[in-house]
C-alpha cells in the first residue's frame, strides 16, 4: 500500500517555479508513495484566539484533518528574504496548534527549495529545518535539494529539460520513499 504524502508548496503563484518542481516530483514518485498537493493559500493567518474559544475557522479544521491522514510531508519552497515564505510558515503554525495537538509529529519529511538565484533557496531550506526539528518531523538529511536557476529548468509545463537535474530529483524521490518507509517501519 502506497504511503500518502502531503506536498506543501511555499509559493502561491499559479505558475510558480516551485509548483512546477512539485508536479515534476509527483510524476517521479516511486509506486510506494502517493503524493498529493495540499493547498495552503486559503488558510487564514494563525491567531490563537479562535483555538482558545474552541471555534477555529473551517479552513484550519479541513487542513488539520487532511494532514492528520497523511503519512509524510514533502515541502517544496522558494526563498523569500532568506527565509520561508509566509504562507508556508502560516500552514506550519496552523498545523502545530492548538498546543499539544500538532499534526506534524512523527511524519517523515523532506525539503526541496528552488530559486532563480544561484544558491537555490538555501536560506529557506535551513530555516524550515529549524521549525521541523521543534515539530518532531524527522527530516531527510541527504540528499539535500537546493535547485538553482529554476527559471531555466523547464522545457514545458513541468517537464524538466536537464537530464542531470531530472536524474537527481528522481533519486531524491527514491531516497525519500526509503526514508518514509524506514521512519514508519514498513
Amino acid at each position: 500500500m502506497a504511503r500518502k504524502i502531503g506536498v506543501l508548496i511555499g509559493s502561491l503563484r499559479k505558475e510558480s517555479w516551485n509548483r512546477k518542481v512539485a508536479l515534476a516530483l509527483i510524476d517521479m514518485a516511486p509506486p510506494d508513495l502517493d503524493p498529493e498537493i495540499i493547498e495552503i493559500g486559503q488558510l487564514p493567518l494563525y491567531n490563537q484566539d479562535p483555538d482558545d474559544q474552541d471555534n477555529p475557522p473551517d479552513e484550519w479544521k479541513k487542513f488539520r484533518e487532511k494532514m492528520r491522514n497523511i503519512d509524510g510531508v514533502l515541502f517544496v519552497t522558494p526563498e523569500y528574504n532568506r527565509s520561508v515564505p509566509a504562507p508556508l510558515k502560516n500552514a506550519i503554525d496552523v498545523g502545530s496548534r492548538p498546543y499539544g495537538k500538532s499534526i506534524w509529529s512523527g511524519k517523515p519529511g523532506a525539503i526541496v527549495s528552488a530559486s532563480p538565484g544561484a544558491i537555490g533557496g538555501f536560506g529557506s531550506n535551513h530555516h524550515l529545518r529549524q521549525s521541523l526539528v521543534f515539530l518532531d518531523v524527522p527530516c531527510m538529511q541527504q540528499p539535500e535539494a537546493y535547485i538553482s536557476n529554476v527559471n531555466q529548468l523547464f522545457k514545458e509545463s513541468h517537464t524538466i529539460a536537464k537530464d542531470e537535474t531530472r536524474d537527481f530529483l528522481k533519486k531524491f524521490m527514491e531516497t525519500y520513499a526509503n526514508w518514509v518507509n524506514m521512519i514508519l517501519k514498513k
